[in-house]
């Protein structure tokens, strides 16, 4: 049975399996990406819950909040969102989805946005399935 769980402190380590998988070119070590993950989970302008299929951790989101002048309000961006790699293609994905666009729409948001990286070419293809357009490039830079 499919179900929703709201990320909590002890669940981190099934949340940084998920982070490591997500970005596998990265190496994180626990300590400093647990103080991430637990100002996330107790963050009111973030979200982030994990999808469960039996009590078994399928998949993970996470997103956060925030003003825009572009879309003149309330938007959301999703920066994280996985499915186990041996439970791809089953719908898991699209429940994730479907479960942070509620949460916007619930919250007041106009917009639902996220970037992913160059190489995850199957994940652009979901975005694009789902109904998410291509609509900028991103940037980044180290401080």
């Amino acid at each position: 049975m499919i179900r929703f769980k709201k990320a909590s402190e002890e669940d981190f380590p099934e949340a940084m399996k998920f982070i490591r998988a997500l970005w596998d070119y990265n190496t994180y070590e626990d300590e400093p990406t647990k103080k991430v993950y637990d100002k996330v989970i107790n963050d009111p302008e973030s979200f982030a819950f994990f999808l469960l299929d039996d009590d078994e951790y399928v998949g993970f989101c996470h997103g956060d909040y925030f003003q825009t002048f572009w879309m003149c309000g309330l938007t959301c961006y999703v920066s994280s969102i996985i499915t186990r790699s041996d439970r791809r293609n089953q719908g898991f994905g699209r429940e994730m989805m479907d479960h942070a666009t509620k949460l916007a729409k619930d919250r007041g948001c106009k917009a639902l946005i996220l970037d992913s990286g160059m190489p995850r070419k199957e994940a652009h293809q979901f975005y694009e399935h789902y109904g998410f357009e291509k609509s900028c490039y991103g940037f980044e830079k180290a401080l």
